[in-house]
């Protein structure tokens, strides 16, 4: 349940547009996250590649619990994406520093996913929605 409100949180802040036009008072809000949206990023970054290798690690889950699995698998493969992109400022500064060739390799994954963004938003919102239901439905003894 916990990485499906965490992706949905991470959703709203990577789509504010979709947040925006629902709410219009919401742009203050997420002016005030601004600054600290590489270190969100990360962090959740962080959160989505633990949940995939966690996924990973519990492969056997496939056979008792099929659909939590795969649940867990996608929602962590659109958290840390989100994350990266939100966070691609600070984690280029923080892990590449100076090696340039790493940096222009970053630029070019990061700008082949840019344009994707809001759907990826939005897609995250509809995967964090569903985890949390799925949590519910499909527990794992």
């Amino acid at each position: 349940m916990i990485y499906g409100i965490t992706l949905v949180l991470l959703s709203i802040i990577a789509v504010p547009s979709l947040v925006l036009s629902k709410k219009p008072n919401a742009k203050e809000l997420l002016e005030k996250i601004e600054p600290y949206q590489g270190w969100i990023g990360l962090v959740f970054c962080i959160f989505g590649v633990w949940g995939i290798i966690t996924s990973i690690l519990n492969i056997g889950w496939l056979t008792s619990s099929p659909i939590w699995w795969i649940s867990l698998l996608a929602g962590s493969i659109v958290e840390a994406t989100l994350g990266f992109m939100l966070g691609f400022g600070l984690i280029n500064k923080l892990v590449i520093g100076n090696n340039e060739r790493a940096k222009e390799k970053a630029a070019e994954l990061r700008n082949r996913i840019a344009p994707k963004q809001g759907k990826l938003g939005i897609l995250g919102i509809a995967v964090g929605i569903w985890m949390i239901v799925a949590s519910f439905l499909f527990t794992i003894s």
